[in-house]
């Protein structure tokens, strides 16, 4: 069942949005299946609407979104659809990239990119690059992503910088993790129905709040966006203590 049911009503007090968004963006094939089409197209249109929700975040004044573009599980798929799915990559790039720029976006690329052709390294570099100086919102695209591969990187960088046993705490290590640059997550939207987090954001996830939805990613749009952030306002976020009871009345 979604947590996602409907579109708010706009509070004239609006409250403050999450500062950190990360989506799974499922649900692209079977979009595309539905409408009987390759894949690729689910993927294409996934894209299309991944710029969309970006400038609604933008819009939102949300600081950081983070999306699962590629596991590196993913690379388990048909050859056809991994091949598919770097050469999307790269036309995105090309066709985005000026108007992400202009939003304000700076574009951050997260995993391990030692696996992925030069090609594809050097466009990630020049949309790191050309958006440095961007800060409106900060968009990470995780690459060839996994959360232990990420947990396991960050130990390897740890031990390798000399960081003693003892003074190994969850603070320090958090500092070697590849988002270390951004706070965890606020809100967790997974779209396509799966009620699951697929590996991503292991570390980072421990006090997010997760909504699922039941909406294709192709379909998702601002008033799915709308109903997310709806539902992250109405939990009661206590990060493992206990709120005080207001005072009586007298």
């Amino acid at each position: 069942m979604s947590a996602v049911l409907g579109k708010p009503a706009v509070a004239q007090d609006r409250p403050a949005p999450p500062r950190h968004v990360a989506i799974v963006m499922d649900g692209n094939g079977r979009w595309a299946k539905k409408r009987f089409l390759p894949r690729f197209f689910g993927h294409k249109a996934g894209v299309d609407s991944l710029v969309k929700v970006v400038q609604a975040c933008v819009e939102r004044d949300i600081e950081y979104v983070t999306v699962f573009a590629f596991s590196s599980e993913n690379w388990k798929r048909p050859s056809d659809e991994v091949s598919g799915l770097m050469g999307l990559v790269l036309a995105a790039v090309s066709r985005y990239l000026a108007k992400m720029g202009a939003m304000g976006v700076r574009i951050r690329i997260v995993g391990d990119r030692d696996a992925v052709s030069d090609k594809l390294r050097n466009a990630w570099n020049e949309a790191e690059t050309s958006t440095a100086h961007n800060s409106k919102l900060t968009l990470n695209v995780a690459f060839n992503y996994g959360g232990r591969w990420d947990i396991v990187q960050a130990c390897r960088k740890a031990i390798e910088a000399g960081v003693p046993a003892a003074e190994l705490t969850e603070a320090r290590l958090s500092e070697f993790m590849a988002m270390s640059y951004a706070p965890d997550p606020d809100l967790f939207i997974r779209t396509g129905g799966e009620v699951r987090i697929s590996n991503f954001l292991l570390w980072q996830a421990a006090y997010t709040e997760f909504v699922f939805s039941d909406c294709l990613w192709p379909e998702f749009g601002e008033r799915e966006l709308d109903a997310a952030i709806a539902a992250f306002h109405a939990r009661d976020r206590r990060f493992g203590g206990v709120k005080e009871a207001p005072p009586a009345a007298a």
